[in-house]
């Protein structure tokens, strides 16, 4: 024996101590529970996959084990780079993502044979899988060679002006897609940039907010129980509410507009706490959409449809039907649903595989699946939410809160335009509905909310071994 002595320590769930620490290392409780998850969420997609084949054909489909191979590749290898270069990382960001994945690919396995059928168009879920499988590989890089996110902070103003420059790009492009000019057209490919603008203007506004948080938090006058805004302080929202009327004026891009304006006001309210700000955007907001809403035909439109959709039976209304077969395709899933592959989702024409991907889960699992997959999304906001009180450094802090306000403004925009709730925008479902430039910056969002949540769970950790040597 050598003598070398090893310390013990109480293992989380474990009860009382009396385990060597090396044979648990740091994060191993946490990275054991998110490999359990992982498998569970593989499983429930393969399920998936072979019911649909079993609904739609009659059969298990040939492509199952094939499926099955590909969905434990990107389940394992981030899995593994989690547990090599982020040990203390939260353990349900990942596998929630890799569930929301697997069931986006369930749908538009079952969706294209019914498309194909109907109007003759050509399968989209193959092309899905591979950008998912890019978006998994970009997840692991961000993660392997960003060790620290505050490394983002030195390139805020960079970041800021790419964001522009992209955001923008659109507009110099020729041709319209769906009405909006929201891609950039080369040749065969289409590149969405809002999708990663989003993520580049959260980490803009984190760093920017942590500088000027303070003049924007004590300044100001009082006015019926809140503290407004100095003028000299509104130039910051100013801007960001003209580029957003941009967009919406010059594309035509109402969720990118919302989305880009709410996420600012939501990382101003939780940098300054000030309500000031929060009525202040929303007074811009409102004045802004319906300025432009009344002027820009394409906008207009979607706001007809959307006070008026079944005019779309009317002859010569010009209305699209798609909201009106929306809702149809609600009414008619009822609380449990037609079952996978048994309704007719087709019927919404060519959105039915991007932004109205939700009224198939409407129509074909209910009320209670549409439920489990907001629930899953909550989930995914949650722990972003929870990673950012976690974080001790402001800056991780708001860039946890932009990448969570995010995706939760994206989901609603999406979802409230499908429900009726709200005019429709246009933008892709985060991780279930067709698109490879959605999946990619959504897989680059949840490869920033692991790196922020290792910083938080590797300094929490530190306080706590420092509080018991102290103690």
């Amino acid at each position: 024996m050598t003598g070398v002595t090893v310390e013990t320590v109480r293992v989380e769930g474990s009860g009382d101590s009396g385990v060597p620490a090396a044979a648990f290392p740091p994060g191993s409780g946490r990275r054991l529970g998110e490999a359990v998850l992982l498998v569970l969420a593989v499983l429930t997609g393969c399920s998936g996959y072979a019911y649909t084949g079993l609904a739609t054909a009659g059969e298990v489909p040939a492509g199952l084990p094939a499926f099955a191979g590909v969905m434990a590749c990107l389940a394992l290898f981030p899995h593994l780079a989690v547990r090599q270069w982020a040990p203390h990382a939260d353990p349900l960001i990942l596998p929630l993502a890799v569930l929301l994945s697997a069931l986006g690919l369930v749908l538009l396995y079952r969706l294209d044979p019914a498309y194909a059928r109907r109007y003759d168009a050509g399968p989209t879920a193959d092309g899905q899988l591979v950008w998912t499988v890019l978006g998994v590989v970009l997840c692991v890089v961000v993660v392997a060679l960003l060790p620290d996110h505050r490394r983002l902070r030195r390139y805020i103003h960079l970041t800021m002006a790419v964001a522009l420059v992209l955001l923008m790009a659109p507009a110099f492009f020729p041709g319209d897609l769906y009405g909006a000019k929201r891609w950039i057209l080369i040749g065969p490919l289409s590149f969405q940039p809002g999708e990663f603008v989003k993520i580049m203007i959260a980490v803009f506004f984190a760093g920017h907010l942590v500088t000027h948080r303070d003049a924007l938090a004590l300044t100001g006058r009082k006015a019926l129980g809140m503290r407004l805004p100095p003028g000299r302080q509104l130039g910051p929202i100013v801007t960001v509410w003209v580029l957003s009327l941009l967009v919406l004026a010059l594309e035509r891009d109402l969720g990118t507009s919302l989305i880009f304006f709410g996420l600012f006001v939501v990382m101003l309210y939780a940098a300054t706490e000030r309500t000031g700000w929060v009525v202040c955007g929303l007074l811009m907001a409102v004045v802004g959409a319906g300025v432009v809403g009344s002027l820009e035909p394409h906008v207009k439109g979607r706001i007809d449809a959307w006070l008026h959709p079944f005019d779309a039976f009317k002859e010569g209304s010009g209305v699209s039907d798609q909201a009106a077969q929306a809702l149809f395709s609600f009414g008619s899933g009822g609380v449990t649903g037609s079952g996978l592959g048994r309704g007719h989702p087709e019927l919404v024409r060519f959105a039915g595989r991007s932004d109205f991907i939700l009224t198939t889960v409407g129509e074909e699992l209910g009320l209670a699946g549409t439920m489990a997959v907001l629930v899953l999304y909550a989930l995914l906001v949650q722990r972003g939410l929870s990673v950012a009180l976690r974080t001790p450094d402001p800056f991780g802090k708001l860039l946890a809160v932009g990448l969570a306000a995010a995706l939760a403004l994206q989901v609603f925009v999406v979802a409230g335009g499908v429900l009726a709730l709200i005019p429709l925008t246009g933008k892709t479902l985060p991780f279930l509905a067709k698109g490879g430039s959605s999946l990619v910056a959504n897989w680059l969002m949840v490869a920033l909310l692991i790196r922020i949540s290792d910083s938080a769970g590797r300094e929490g950790r530190d306080e706590d071994e420092t509080a018991r040597a102290g103690g």
